[in-house]
């Protein structure tokens, strides 16, 4: 492990102490805002074609709609016209038409669209994003995000926490019963993000210890144990399970093998997690740092393109071997927020040349300054591709990533802003 600098102030040289820098951040951030606005639809939102239109055929997306939501109550919290109302707006399709008002919870679409028992089916990570979008509504003063905020995190605690085995549940048929033989790191993480965000908001520090915990057994067992690379696939035993979707590397949420981009993400969510516990109660593990300097490390070395031509690659097999050479969006956003968390944490140079590095490519390839928004994925060679992600649908991500380096460590987005401009 690097050693440590006796401050953890960032470097005057830095670019996140240039003030035309954090300007940047900020108009990039409002392009994102402004490029994912037409993707309201009568109910919630959909995904946007590469135009930045609604496909003839789309339809309401929960998972966008969370985050939509999410992101809009902060922005229109920091004072941004037009954002209010469509938080507004995402916070009453998750309180209506996109809720299971038989069993409670939230299905990926309207319900009444849904044909079969496996589309029914209620999944972890969703849930994740509906609590993570209803603490932000609530900090913001949104309509009905009070309400949403407790049924959200009653039905997330209840049905999904194990507190046997201290992580999050994967995923239960309709009704709450058939749960999935599977245990996913994915949705874990996301969990993480979500459970530091109720902590705050709530004021109920169960939620860190729960971040913790499962950040423990996915992170300082299975991947210290790997050489800080990431397993994600795993059944209701803990066996890893290494040829799950071998037939399918490039689905979008749980492709076969590892995928360098989460380790990255891993990373700067551990120094978020520390950063909340210090803020707590004054300690933290020593080796949420250690770690997330490892996954940082491995991240880069495992995914960053070995052709010359940049950028973050999807997924390597377990002996690190690229297996899908295209490179999403997300994984961009992730390194360069994790590269800016470590410099904060750390004070090394080294970040800030990855963290210069990372946006210089998201600038030159992915930054869509003709049609708007970001180019979601890109190939080998740094053209647009959809063999994982069509069209633009996502603002999380990039527009997270334009908003992550001006703030601190800790507390949580929608927290943060408040303290900062309360």
């Amino acid at each position: 492990m690097a050693e440590m600098l006796p401050s953890l102030m960032v470097p005057t040289s830095s670019w996140l102490r240039r003030s035309v820098h954090r300007r940047w951040l900020d108009h990039q951030g409002l392009r994102l805002l402004d490029f994912s606005k037409p993707s309201r639809m009568k109910l919630g939102f959909g995904p946007l074609d590469e135009e930045g239109v609604l496909t003839p055929d789309a339809s309401p997306d929960t998972i966008l709609t969370a985050r939509m939501t999410h992101s809009y109550a902060i922005s229109a919290m920091r004072g941004v016209p037009g954002c209010l109302p469509l938080a507004e707006h995402g916070v009453a399709a998750l309180r209506e038409g996109l809720k299971d008002k038989l069993h409670g919870g939230w299905f990926t679409a309207p319900p009444e669209t849904l044909k079969t028992a496996r589309k029914k089916r209620k999944e972890n990570y969703l849930h994740a994003f509906v609590a993570l979008a209803a603490s932000s509504a609530h900090v913001a003063g949104v309509a009905g995000a009070s309400a949403l905020l407790k049924d959200a995190a009653h039905i997330w605690e209840t049905h999904f926490w194990s507190e046997e085995e201290g992580v999050f549940r994967e995923s239960f048929a309709a009704d709450w019963s058939d749960e999935e033989n599977y245990r996913g790191a994915n949705s874990n993480m996301h969990s993480v993000e979500a459970c530091m965000a109720l902590a705050d908001v709530l004021d109920a520090p169960i939620w860190r210890i729960r971040a913790l915990r499962s950040a423990e057994r996915f992170i300082h067992h299975f991947a210290r144990e790997n050489g800080y690379a990431v397993p994600e696939h795993f059944d209701r035993s803990w066996k890893r399970l290494d040829d799950y979707n071998r037939d399918k590397p490039t689905d979008d949420l749980r492709p076969f093998g590892m995928t360098p981009g989460h380790f990255v993400e891993w990373s700067h969510l551990l120094l978020k997690l520390e950063a909340a516990l210090l803020r707590q109660d004054g300690h933290a593990p020593f080796w949420l740092l250690t770690d997330a300097i490892g996954l940082f490390s491995t991240g880069m070395k495992a995914g960053w393109s070995r052709s010359g031509t940049g950028g973050l690659l999807y997924t390597v097999d377990f002996q690190l071997a690229p297996v899908v050479h295209n490179k999403p969006h997300w994984c961009q956003a992730e390194a360069l927020t994790a590269a800016a968390a470590l410099l904060k944490r750390t004070g090394h140079a080294s970040y800030e040349t990855w963290y210069r590095k990372i946006w210089d490519f998201i600038d030159l390839h992915m930054i869509d300054r003709k049609k708007g928004g970001w180019i979601q994925e890109l190939d080998a060679d740094n053209h647009p591709s959809e063999a994982v992600y069509p069209g633009k649908a996502d603002l999380y991500h990039a527009w997270q990533a334009t908003l992550n380096p001006l703030l601190p460590l800790s507390p949580s987005f929608a927290t943060a802003i408040s303290e900062l401009d309360g």
